[in-house]
């Protein structure tokens, strides 16, 4: 624990450091269970909410695989509960590519700077601060709230989200609706609009192994049933198709709320003068108008003088909200009949609507900070642990709100490098969370 954490009063004065603790703790995750740090995470935040009364549990789907849940008290409970979730897991980061140690923590430039200050100890942090300040000041919310720190999202939440939600439903008992990450940061249109993007839908997933079997033989000999080739050729097929445009309910929202901002009429059909307008958040936004397969890695062969009799390639698939059979139907068709497709990984795509009162309540938090604040709705390329929680009925929402400076990339900081969050907008965080927890 660092003094100033330990001398702070607010939730303000409090929330860098509490994101340069989380980010000093290495919870890599690999996708192979050897990550070091998860468990170490799970119980940095269990005492932080043990110090104010609080009663967090800890909850291991393997050995060192920990997550932490706990739950307040509101003012009436007989209202639905709310869960506000975080993962603490993040993605590898070779030290010798960033500016400043991934896993240091620093403050440089007004930032907090390190693995998972964007993806997502800086919104577990806010989280933290918020609470702690308000069990500190005897502030209860209007309604219970379950709070979640979860292991393994960036390996798609098996061994956390996906874990709790079959082992350990009791934990979330009269959860209606959920704020998790990649929601609620700004887009600067002018001086006089920001736009707050709160994610309503994300898509689905099919992470995949594509296989090949050839005729294995001499490398110095021709075939015509080399398998390596074989597979380059539908990979590279599939690395430049280009799948149609399809606007979901999401995307309509957030286009037509665009289109009134720019004062412009938008083509989804023709959108590459409107992404260009966009920055940093077109990476975001572009993924999310029509399906997308990435091809990932590769593997073949084991000495350069023979021809393996099998080639295999990895695909990262991602799927619209309503379009997972064309998806599928349009992938084969583009690999053709001599490509084997399994999945490695599924998961579903969601979608809600903006609206009801919590989205009242997001709205009410922002203008109250930022008066020159309109939240809309998005759809998110990614996927968060909000695919577990939708599978008990919980209405989810990206809403991790960040007031940022427009030149900043955002967009490019997930799963970059030189991964940072200022101070001033965890701050606003804290501030726009606080108000959001007692409207909601």
């Amino acid at each position: 624990m660092s003094e100033s954490s330990m001398t702070a009063r607010t939730g303000e004065d409090e929330v860098a450091d509490l994101c340069r603790d989380l980010i000093r703790i290495d919870t890599s995750n690999y996708g192979d269970g050897s990550g070091p740090g998860e468990r170490a995470a799970a119980e940095y935040v269990a005492e932080k909410l043990a110090e104010f009364g609080l009663q967090p549990e800890i909850f291991e789907s393997e050995r060192g695989r920990a997550s932490t849940v706990a739950r307040i008290a509101g003012e009436d409970p007989s209202r639905p509960a709310l869960l506000i979730h975080g993962h603490t897991d993040v993605v590898p980061a070779n030290a010798d590519d960033w500016t400043h140690h991934p896993f240091a923590g620093e403050i440089a430039d007004g930032c907090v700077w390190g693995r998972g200050a964007v993806d997502m100890k800086d919104m577990d942090a806010m989280t933290l601060a918020v609470v702690r300040d308000r069990l500190r000041t005897g502030r209860k919310p209007p309604r219970d709230i379950v709070l979640a720190f979860l292991a393994d999202e960036e390996a798609g939440g098996v061994y956390g989200a996906h874990h709790l939600v079959d082992n350990h439903r009791g934990l979330f008992d009269g959860v209606t609706e959920a704020i998790g990450e990649v929601g609620g940061f700004s887009f600067t249109v002018n001086e006089n609009l920001r736009l707050y993007l709160v994610e309503t839908a994300e898509k689905g997933m099919h992470w995949m192994r594509l296989t090949v079997d050839g005729t294995a033989g001499h490398g110095s000999m021709t075939n015509k049933d080399n398998a390596i080739t074989e597979l380059c050729e539908a990979v590279a097929r599939l690395g430049r198709h280009k799948f149609p445009v399809r606007v979901t309910k999401s995307v309509r929202h957030f286009l037509d709320e665009l289109s009134d901002a720019l004062g412009v009429e938008l083509d989804p059909e023709d959108m590459d003068t409107t992404l260009a307008r966009l920055g940093g958040i077109a990476k975001l936004i572009g993924a999310t108008l029509s399906n997308t397969a990435q091809p990932t890695m590769l593997g073949a062969g084991y000495k350069v003088n023979v021809i393996p009799g099998q080639a295999t390639a990895h695909v990262d698939g991602r799927y619209l909200p309503g379009y997972e059979e064309e998806f599928l139907a349009e992938l084969d068709a583009v690999l053709g009949p001599r490509v084997r497709r399994e999945d490695v990984h599924t998961d579903k795509a969601v979608e809600t609507s903006f609206d009801g009162a919590l989205v009242e309540a997001m709205q009410m938090a922002l203008k109250a900070e930022d008066p020159i604040a309109r939240a809309v709705p998005y759809c998110l390329s990614g996927g968060t642990d909000a695919k577990s929680f939708s599978e008990l009925g919980i209405r989810c929402f990206g809403f991790a709100p960040l007031r940022l400076p427009p030149e900043l990339d955002f967009a490019g900081m997930f799963h970059g490098v030189d991964e940072r969050v200022p101070v001033d907008s965890l701050q606003f965080g804290v501030r726009v969370l606080d108000r959001f927890i007692d409207a909601c």
